[in-house]
């Protein structure tokens, strides 16, 4: 008898698959119209009567033509004792009651249904009772809608659901078995493992096996994506794991990811993978506006998307933007939104950090099963810091709530009133303030109540319409629907300020600022990142180790890894140049950097890169070094990055760096910047790099206040929030260099603390020399 292939569902998951329908509305989704796990529905569950039960967990399996065992299981919201028993299913709701007929919501029956008939099948029931409970949130009136159903209306129903599910429980069991077989057989892409390598997919390995962290410094020519992803991919061979999400920050390292696979595909791998891009990226209209009026992609796209997945998953493998454009346009539908539900069904996704760590993007229908069989690999993982810092952080600003009382003004007058409000206290907090900057270890709960009173008022506003239609007052529609979000994702960060929290205002000539900053996220990555199996943090300059381990929220048992650069010392020529670049120093030094950099080119030839730690000093010595080049007749090519380069810009730029080159070639760039990390130009391409001054980030109030709390906490506060994040920055500049095991070059380190112990410490072993 061959086995069964199993197929584990929740009810919500099966419900949606088949119910959902309508259109994508961002007005709508802002509003949460319907939610769950409220304090609605403990209200609800708080009414009931000593013998009925809430959260009542229930399962059930059902094998279907001999061949799939599903396995259906979920807790119902309610359980009442009544006779025959009731179901109670509760949705909680900002909008009006009166707008929500039995039939609104038929996904919520099928929720419903689903548990009345597995408890009904438990106790072996005749009948049951299926009751919607819809709430509103502010008044807290509630709407019932009550259906009464025998045990084979139930069952019907439950079979009807499951076979609408077979054709995707049949491509996925077919996928699964490719997808297994090809894992079990693949291997290493390459002839040999470079030096590094094989440890370092050995103990990705065993750190998936294990279920903890790994945080891994990989130096530069590692070969660290496909060390991580080949590892990874074996573990799902073994059953570890069903689903790796790849997370970088920076497109050039998605294309990296996704060029690994393309070879392990090429070498026999069968995988779903599919790559999310940013929404304003990836959107097919002229303006990014999620509204059925407005989008036909939006409109009606749930009732093709089931059809639409269920034809890139049979036709493809390795999904990449244009692939999805393609298969979008084919079947009318979002490609953003596509991606995401792709992404449930996929086995690999390649993505930005926030999908998985920001509370406001992260991917909603991730359910605890399905984490714990998911590995996440995070590349460039440095970067994950201040990244996160902003996802944990919130600010509000006075300009748009005054903009706000202005355009709601005789519109919506519980808006206007909200608006008003807290234009109000910052107009009080301007005359209490006594300096530009005022810092407080409290939070500021006046202007969370307001901000949180404007949050009811602008889902009042946004459910009644304002802001749907094209007229003089739909700027006013737009700002609401940002500060909406503004507000309450301040509202949201306020439930998390605890000591690493800070809140400062800032008061500018035309503005005024309020922001709860998180100075320490290590707590809330940890949180985000809870229930998934493994975490694997890798960068070139993941160092100090320790410092990352406080930062990423590690634990005692979670591994860490160091290793050496896989490259001969013979590749890399090293100079200090023991110039001061301080700030006060800077304007004696513009031209003497200029003069350094116009004679290396002219020893050397090639191509050089020289990094600088900010626009300012760049373009000073720019200058400089452009009238000499005048006053010298000299013929090289000078490239100049600058703040807001467009992509064929940067493209331009790059495209630059040839190896044929027939004249020497300068590039002036700024460290932390798109051409210091990501980028590969391999062998001639880069014959030398300088990299000026010690990358320390600008003075000001945020960094100040990191030293001040770290130091609090007992660490080196100035190392923590200055000195190490501005190496790591050196880091990753210098590191453009050698890229290959045939590249050749010269690193110039200008600035006279690369020679003190402190900042010798925290270069790359194999620049010390």
């Amino acid at each position: 008898m061959t086995e069964l292939y199993t197929i584990s569902l929740s009810v919500r998951q099966l419900a949606e698959h088949v119910y959902r329908s309508g259109s994508i509305d961002i007005r709508s989704n802002a509003l949460n119209a319907l939610q769950e796990g409220t304090i609605a529905h403990q209200r609800v569950q708080g009414s009931y009567k000593a013998q009925d039960e809430k959260e009542r967990y229930l399962k059930t399996t059902v094998e279907i033509e001999d061949e799939l065992l599903f396995i259906i299981d979920g807790r119902c919201d309610g359980l009442l004792a009544t006779e025959p028993a009731t179901i109670d299913e509760i949705k909680s709701t900002n909008g009006n009651l009166e707008l929500i007929e039995e039939n609104t919501y038929p996904v919520h029956w099928a929720q419903a249904i689903c548990y009345a008939y597995m408890f009904a099948k438990e106790q072996d029931a005749a009948s049951m009772l299926v009751q919607l409970t819809y709430v509103q949130k502010e008044s807290k009136l509630e709407r019932r809608f009550v259906r009464e159903m025998s045990y084979e209306e139930l069952k019907a129903f439950f079979l009807d659901l499951i076979q609408s599910y077979m054709p995707f429980a049949k491509l996925q069991r077919s996928h699964n078995e490719k997808r297994n077989s090809s894992a079990a057989a693949l291997t290493f892409p390459f002839d040999s493992y470079r030096s590094g390598q094989r440890k370092l997919a050995g103990a990705v390995y065993r750190t998936i096996e294990e279920g903890v962290r790994l945080l891994a410094r990989a130096p530069t020519g590692t070969g660290k994506t496909i060390s991580t992803l080949f590892p990874a991919i074996k573990a799902i061979s073994s059953g570890l794991l069903e689903r790796i999400f790849y997370l970088t920050a920076r497109t050039t390292t998605r294309v990296a990811a996704e060029s690994a696979l393309l070879q392990l595909k090429a070498g026999g791998l069968y995988l779903h993978a599919v790559t999310l891009t940013a929404k304003e990226k990836i959107c097919f209209q002229d303006e990014v506006r999620c509204e059925k009026e407005h989008c036909p992609f939006a409109n009606g796209y749930y009732d093709r998307i089931n059809g639409a997945v269920l034809d890139i998953l049979t036709n493809e493998t390795i999904m990449t933007r244009p692939i999805i454009e393609q298969y979008a346009y084919k079947h009318q539908v979002c490609p953003f939104e596509y991606s995401l539900d792709i992404a449930y069904a996929a086995d690999a996704v390649i993505c930005d950090y926030n999908y998985i760590f920001d509370p406001r993007i992260s991917l909603k229908r991730q359910y605890a099963e399905m984490k714990k069989k998911t590995a996440l690999l995070i590349d460039e993982a440095h970067n994950l810091v201040d990244r996160a810092r902003e996802m944990y952080s919130a600010e509000l600003r006075k300009a748009p709530f005054l903009a706000l009382q202005r355009e709601l003004k005789g519109v919506h007058a519980e808006g206007y009133a909200a608006a008003k409000a807290v234009n109000q206290f910052f107009i009080a907090l301007r005359k209490e303030s006594e300096n530009s900057i005022t810092i407080s270890s409290q939070l500021p709960s006046e202007l969370v109540e307001l901000a949180e009173a404007f949050v009811h008022a602008a889902e009042a506003a946004l459910s009644s319409g304002i802001g749907s239609n094209r007229n003089e007052a739909e700027q006013g529609g737009s700002q609401l629907l940002d500060a909406y979000f503004a507000a309450q994702q301040f509202v949201r960060t306020a439930k998390l300020f605890d000591e690493r929290y800070v809140a400062y205002s800032e008061l500018g000539r035309n503005e005024v600022t309020l922001k709860l900053f998180c100075m320490d996220p290590s707590a809330m990555l940890r949180q985000m990142g809870k229930g998934y199996r493994s975490h694997i943090y890798f960068s070139a300059t993941l160092s100090p180790l320790s410092y990352y381990m406080d930062m990423l929220g590690a634990e005692e048992k979670d591994y860490t890894l160091s290793l050496p650069s896989p490259f001969s010392k013979e590749q890399l020529e090293v100079e200090i140049v023991p110039l001061s670049t301080r700030y006060h120093d800077r304007e004696a030094s513009y031209e003497p950097i200029a003069r350094l950099l116009k004679r290396t080119l002219a020893a050397r030839l090639g191509n050089f890169l020289a990094f600088f730690p900010s626009y300012a000093y760049m373009n000073a010595v720019h200058e400089a070094y452009m009238e000499l080049t005048n006053a010298e007749h000299s013929d090289e090519v000078i490239m100049l990055q600058t703040a807001s380069m467009s992509e064929e810009e940067r493209e331009h730029f790059l495209a630059s760096f040839q190896a044929g080159n027939t004249r020497p070639l300068i590039g002036f760039a700024v460290m932390g910047g798109i051409f210091s990390e990501g980028i590969d130009l391999i062998g001639d391409r880069l014959s030398g790099v300088a990299v000026i001054g010690v990358g320390l980030p600008q003075l000001g109030t945020e960094r100040n206040l990191l030293r001040d709390y770290f130091n609090r906490q007992g660490k080196n506060g100035y190392d923590y929030s200055y000195v190490i994040p501005g190496m790591n920055k050196v880091q990753q500049a210098g590191g453009r260099l050698i890229r290959s095991e045939t590249d050749r070059g010269m690193l110039l380190l200008i600035d006279d603390r690369y020679l003190l112990p402190s900042y010798q410490q925290l270069l790359p072993e194999e620049w010390r020399r």
